[in-house]
């Protein structure tokens, strides 16, 4: 991991990044610091490979490269305890969504610079999507496939927010093969860590493990649902983070997680798969975080106020890989998942609009 900047580094960067050819007695100026000072910060900062030289050419940011779903989520609301086979009077909102999008824009709300590797339609949908994603990540390497439709995630909803039933067509997704992920080798080469969500066909996905092997990538997998956890590589001893609850984990290991124990014995049954780090999150019971070398127990964060459960498995993952960039332990890592998912729990928006690297610090600081 690169050695972290100072906030005058950062600062200094900010300023180089908005004018390549300033002077160093103006940053010296703006920094409030002397002439020499800044010809310090500067050459530390070549030495640490963030600027390449005169006019501080700055070098490019190592992005963050998330893979899989972006779709389109309709969320129908239902005013009254929903009956079947009749109608039942909602309301509709619609918005962007996806796990790897949803993640993607969590973490470019967080200050990080990240890619989307996905496919699409042809379509209006598509077009929202874009408008709405274009402001936190790069859409350069989103693939439009014809005669297909962008995928879409439909949620029936209680008035309490929790989900009665949800409809997912992710078959545009099929085209991320190994064939188009070769098309951005140049990307994936460039990644400083590559997150891929499971709507990724096995085959991109044992393709993404080989490359990581081979590149000495960090590779972070994110089931979406227990069906699609047969996805998953039989190989996983390059992922670097599996992050999954409770449900997927039975799936996967077709056994119950009835208590602590068994809780305990799934974790350790990934860890033996060669996965470096495990998650199983467990709704209202919390999260159990681990590696080789620690295990803990996360407690959930309790609250009467959920507006909206869609999203907040997203939010948690984000700031897993958040907080893991920045360098931070286990305990903090495993709590700012915890925070995250809990603020967009309580957010009508599938990505909280008031999340940024701030925000969390001071939500951690206040909880």
């Amino acid at each position: 991991m690169a050695e972290p900047l100072s906030e005058k580094e950062k600062y200094l960067l900010q300023l180089i990044r908005k004018n390549p050819y300033i002077s160093q007695q103006d940053l010296a100026k703006a920094l409030s610091i002397s002439r020499p000072t800044v010809a310090n910060l500067i050459s530390g900062l070549i030495k640490k490979g963030h600027i390449l030289g005169r006019a501080y050419v700055l070098s490019k940011d190592e992005p963050i490269v998330c893979i899989g779903g972006a779709n389109i989520d309709r969320k129908f609301h239902v005013k009254e305890k929903a009956q079947f086979g009749t109608s039942n009077p909602c309301k509709s909102t619609q918005s962007a969504g996806g796990v790897a999008r949803n993640i993607a824009e969590n973490l470019g709300k967080l200050g990080m610079n990240v890619s989307l590797i996905t496919c699409c339609g042809l379509d209006s949908d598509w077009r929202f999507i874009k408008e709405v994603s274009a402001p936190y990540m790069n859409l350069d390497f989103v693939s439009q496939i014809s005669k297909t439709s962008t995928g879409s995630y439909t949620a029936i909803l209680e008035e309490t927010g929790e989900m009665i039933m949800a409809l997912a067509d992710m078959e545009v997704y099929e085209f991320i093969t190994p064939k188009l992920l070769e098309n951005h080798l140049t990307l994936l080469r460039q990644a400083k860590c590559i997150i891929a969500d499971l709507n990724t066909p096995k085959e991109g996905l044992e393709y993404l493990c080989q490359f990581s092997r081979e590149n000495n990538k960090d590779l972070i997998l994110i089931p979406v649902s227990s069906p699609k956890m047969k996805r998953l590589p039989k190989n996983l001893q390059d992922v670097t983070w599996l992050i999954t609850n409770r449900d997927e984990s039975e799936a996967y290991f077709n056994r119950e997680i009835k208590d602590a124990k068994d809780w305990s014995v799934a974790l350790e049954s990934w860890l033996s798969l060669g996965i470096k780090n495990v998650i199983i999150t467990n709704g209202k019971d919390g999260a159990l975080i681990g590696n080789r070398e620690e295990i803990l127990y996360i407690p959930a964060l309790e609250t009467n106020e959920i507006i909206d459960v869609t999203g907040a498995g997203d939010a948690f993952s984000a700031a897993v890989v958040y907080s893991w960039l920045e360098g931070k332990s286990i305990k903090e890592i495993g709590k700012a998942g915890t925070i995250n998912a809990l603020k967009t729990l309580q957010s009508p928006h599938t990505v909280r609009e008031d999340l940024s690297a701030a925000q969390l610090q001071k939500d951690m600081e206040e909880i």
